[in-house]
């Protein structure tokens, strides 16, 4: 590639933003080392696509698997039950569980409906102490028939909440194009396969047959 060519690449995408990419390769502005730099700005967008389908199955699975506590706990229509709706915090600053299922509900009339709506924060926030007396004390292990043995319920429902916020801002950064190749790559994919197996295992097998992930976290740049 000709020095032209990478400086209008350059000007495209920032100076500023591929000067993580140059610092990540040891570029030293010439032109061999930022088409490295180059190389692996490709590569960090290409896995980031590919892993937005493990995340996908990852995050349907989870926030079935909860929807399925709650039903059994609250009704098929859990999203309406009073008695659901005042168990969720409702803090005056920050992310707002109750605020949220009220919005995700507003426009909806079943719940099928109102799962999709409601923001993946809700998901993991369903993970905390608050929600185990009325809830994971006795669905947990339902829910989740793979869990790892020798585990307490709380230990288990405080592993997926880690797991969660995990990807949580794997995710982010992936939806707001920013650099992920300095994350443990091979370890998130773990994770996001290790959520999936504790629900379902045939499901987790199936995902690892329809992505692409693993071969682009493999074939990282040097």
């Amino acid at each position: 590639m000709t020095s032209t060519r990478i400086q209008e690449i350059k000007n495209a995408l920032s100076h500023a933003r591929m000067g993580t990419y140059e610092n990540a390769t040891d570029s030293a502005g010439n032109r061999i080392s930022t088409e490295q730099a180059l190389s692996l700005y490709a590569w960090n967008a290409q896995v980031s696509a590919a892993l937005l389908a493990p995340l996908h199955i990852c995050e349907v699975v989870i926030r079935n698997a909860v929807s399925a506590a709650l039903e059994a706990q609250y009704g098929s229509r859990w999203p309406w039950s009073p008695g659901f709706e005042q168990s969720l915090p409702s803090p005056h600053q920050g992310y707002n569980p109750r605020r949220d299922l009220q919005d995700a509900r507003r426009s909806a009339n079943t719940t099928g409906k109102v799962i999709p709506e409601l923001k993946f924060a809700f998901w993991q926030s369903m993970f905390t102490s608050r929600h185990d007396s009325r809830l994971w004390n006795n669905y947990l292990t339902q829910v989740f028939p793979n869990l790892p043995t020798g585990q307490t319920v709380q230990q288990s429902r405080l592993d997926i909440y880690h797991e969660l916020e995990n990807l949580r801002k794997l995710r982010n950064r992936i939806a707001h194009h920013e650099p992920i190749f300095g994350r443990n790559l091979p370890e998130d994919f773990n994770k996001i396969n290790d959520l999936i197996t504790i629900r379902c295992a045939i499901t987790a097998a199936w995902m690892q047959q329809n992505q692409q992930a693993s071969s682009f976290i493999s074939s990282r740049p040097l």
